[in-house]
């Protein structure tokens, strides 16, 4: 979806964004980049108790 936005376009975006938040949008990249830290930080806490369920599970069968 966005790999079809052209220069110009990025340019406009980026033009409506400092419109919009101003002197805010430092802040609010910040607030962006540590929710998708603690969103990664999340999904891999998650694929590890599956791993370790699925791995208990194997264990269970095997004995």
């Amino acid at each position: 979806m966005l790999g079809n936005l052209g220069p110009f376009e990025m340019v406009v975006i980026l033009v409506v964004a400092l419109l919009l938040f101003g002197s805010r949008l430092p802040s609010v990249a910040r607030k962006m980049g540590r929710s998708i830290t603690e969103f990664k930080k999340g999904l891999k806490d998650v694929e590890s108790d599956v791993k370790d369920a699925m791995d208990d599970s194997e264990n269970d069968i095997k004995t």
